[in-house]
């Protein structure tokens, strides 16, 4: 079935007439226009290749740039090493940045991407996404406004790398441009991102970043109410705004130049209101006549952007309606010859293939090493070890809410702005989006970001930025894109009924279930800095996004057993492989597999079970992800009987992972498992009945062995 864009556009542009005398020139050359024509051109062809191929059964993705195509201006606008975050309706953009670059065929790329084929250059056959890191185009993702945090990132990291002197793919005058569209421009991720950009400015924080916002009027099948977002955005303090006609490619660019070279001087953030309009619908699925009059969609055809652009180049006498139409049919042919190469291309062929740049590629781990010196508590550890690497790393920075003048809330980073300079430790906006955000851009930049979020409840008001955006994008780059960063957060219970739910939160399964994502729960002061520099090295050279899940109720413990034993301390310094766990005792009778608290409570509990005759050793897993499993199936195997004592929740908790490991490599022993109840904690003594315990698990231990007598 013919697309009514296609049609309406070849009966305007035949049917176009000069006028009586040429069309003044205006901001750009003839030849200038008929580039980004060419761009244009390509764009809407791509979008009807990607339906003709789905039609076919051979394409997978329709989500098209029909309408948008004057996007091509804010490309030409801009330098092809400026940085580029792209909405996924930015085809023309792309299609001139290929152009500025000589990129040598990105009709094809696209293509390749829309058949999901296992040789498209940037994702290899994963995603449709427009990413080449050549072009400086950072892949993203469909989803709504959550790549804007990672803009306000990057825009940073171009200013502090420079300023500290690290080396960083973008030049230091660069700015970064992030595009999205008005439905997303509500979304609270943008929201919370745009209040940052503003802050930063307001702060005279260098904030290079220039704002796209690509307004066709809805969101799928949502309006946007008109003129909401220049109310929003067009007067607001601290956020230049340069509205422009998407359809007009003459004002597009004059616009799009303004804001680029206001971002570039004043190096202080834009907002280009780029109006346009959607043709075609939201994807090839989508039957606009659902849910829009038949006037209105018949205004949008006529405000194509592409047959404004060819009366354009009819009134300036740059081309003619034959022209026109033939370059349009040229392009055509040009687009489908392509897309009939590409059709059958081959696909990702097995489980191995597909996730080949989220697998964990680090060499065999090696010896472990004691720590040495004197013997410190778990939050020294942490803090000598963050002092360390920051004089070792210079493009290590330590940022997050506290974490500067205070030293964090519990003092795990006290000192360390003063050794190392507020350039490299420095406080953030409360807001966990953005403290994430800026990880990602100093990721990004060829810096090491190692930020703080202040509990594991607060993470969960920014988990996407992990999952969504930090896990994804090797997966969407085949590994030609890393953001390393080491992700430090104040977990778990047991502050003695103190905090609630917000400060004791025992919640995993959120960061447990994200491919690729290195999650370091050290218990012990030693393990702590080993496991802190094993993460920070995995994030320097493999591009590893680490969770480092520090127990609040350990940073300050000193005693094990009786008070003033000072079991729990421990000389710092030292290695700590990767995916290695830990045993303590030799016991023949029973294996107590925990993590965290739970070690400590397990040590325990195994003394009063050996004072009963029942021989332990207890495996700290160190760590959640990857699972340890050589480690619990030696240690299962040596006593035929294995307790998991997990402190977090039933449902969702760590014990599920290990019983399941246990069972894939067909242990035949006795297992159990004492868990913390499905609950949040509560606030004071109530903590106690839902949090697991010392005492259950001796009961659990007696529980198990006595069911194999």
């Amino acid at each position: 079935m013919a697309e009514p864009a296609d049609v309406h556009f070849l009966e305007q542009a035949a049917a176009l007439k000069p006028p009586a005398s040429p069309r003044a020139p205006g901001p750009l050359t003839g030849e200038e226009c008929l580039r980004l024509f060419d761009a244009q051109l390509g764009s809407r062809h791509l979008d009807l290749a990607a339906r003709w191929l789905r039609a076919q059964d051979r394409g997978y993705y329709t989500i098209g740039s029909s309408g948008h195509e004057g996007n091509a201006a804010v490309a030409a606008a801009l330098r092809p090493d400026d940085p580029a975050l792209l909405h996924y309706r930015s085809g023309a953009f792309f299609l001139e940045r290929a152009r500025q670059a000589g990129e040598a065929d990105p009709l094809r790329d696209v293509l390749l991407g829309v058949v999901a084929a296992a040789d498209e250059p940037i994702a290899g056959g994963r995603h449709k996404v427009f990413g080449s890191r050549r072009l400086h185009v950072i892949p993203q993702t469909s989803t709504i406004a959550s790549h804007l945090p990672r803009a306000l990132g990057v825009a940073f990291a171009i200013e502090r790398a420079a300023r500290l002197g690290v080396a960083s793919p973008w030049p230091s005058d660069a700015l970064a441009v992030c595009s999205f569209g008005d439905a997303s421009a509500n979304h609270s991720t943008a929201a919370g991102a745009i209040n940052a950009v503003v802050n930063c400015g307001f702060q005279g924080l260098p904030m290079p970043l220039l704002l796209v916002c690509e307004d066709n009027g809805i969101g799928i099948s949502v309006r946007t109410p008109p003129g909401w977002i220049e109310a929003a955005y067009g007067s607001r303090p601290g956020l230049a705004y340069f509205p422009a006609d998407g359809g007009d490619l003459e004002d597009a660019f004059a616009a799009s130049r303004r804001a680029a070279e206001w971002v570039r001087e004043h190096r202080r953030p834009a907002f280009l209101h780029l109006r346009c309009v959607r043709l075609m619908g939201h994807a090839g699925s989508d039957v606009e006549a659902a849910y829009r009059t038949p006037a209105e969609i018949t205004a949008d055809l006529a405000a194509d952007p592409l047959l404004r652009t060819a009366r354009l180049l009819v009134d300036r006498g740059i081309a003619t309606a034959d022209g026109v139409v033939g370059l349009y049919e040229a392009k055509r042919r040009d687009v489908l010859r392509r897309a009939e190469q590409v059709r059958d291309a081959p696909r990702l062929a097995s489980a191995a293939e597909v996730t080949a740049p989220i697998r964990y590629r680090e060499p065999s781990p090696g010896a472990e090493e004691p720590g040495r010196g004197e013997p410190v508590t778990v939050a020294q550890a942490i803090n000598r070890t963050l002092a360390a690497l920051l004089d070792e790393r210079p493009g290590m920075v330590v940022f997050g809410e506290d974490v500067a003048r205070k030293g964090g809330v519990y003092g795990v980073t006290r000192g360390l702005m003063k050794r190392a300079g507020a350039a490299r430790v420095f406080d953030t906006l409360l807001d966990e989006q953005s403290v994430l955000g800026l990880a990602l851009g100093f990721g990004l930049a060829g810096m090491l970001p190692v930020p703080e979020i202040q509990y594991l409840a607060y993470l969960h008001n920014a988990a996407d930025q992990i999952r969504g955006e930090a896990a994804t994008l090797p997966f969407f780059s085949a590994g030609r894109y890393r953001n390393p960063m080491v992700v430090r957060i104040a977990a778990y219970a047991y502050q003695k009924g103190f905090g609630g739910h917000f400060h004791n939160d025992n919640a995993v399964a959120a960061l447990r279930d994200i491919p690729g994502l290195v999650i370091a729960s050290p218990a012990r002061p030693d393990d702590a800095a080993g496991m802190l520099r094993a993460c920070a090295g995995a994030a320097e050279r493999y591009g590893r996004v680490c969770a480092f899940l520090e127990p609040i109720a350990l940073y300050h413990a000193r005693d094990l057993h009786e008070e003033g034993d000072e079991g729990w301390l421990a000389p710092p310094g030292g290695t700590v492989p990767l995916g290695r766990g830990r045993t303590y005792g030799d016991g023949r009778d029973l294996t107590i597999v925990t993590f965290a608290n739970g070690l400590r409570m397990s040590l325990r509990a195994a003394r009063r079970l050996e004072a009963g005759g029942v021989g332990c050793r207890v495996l700290d897993l160190r760590w959640l992800a990857p699972l340890p499993v050589d480690d619990l199936l030696r240690e299962a195997r040596a006593t035929g009987a294995v307790l998991v004592a997990d402190e977090t929740r039933r449902t969702g908790g760590v014990s599920e992972g290990v019983l399941a490991a246990l069972a894939d490599a067909g242990f035949d022993g006795r297992a159990a498992r004492v868990a913390s109840d499905d609950s949040f904690v509560p606030l004071g003594d109530a903590a106690a009945h839902v949090l697991l315990s010392e005492d259950a698990v001796v009961e659990a231990a007696a529980r198990l062995l006595g069911r194999s007598r």
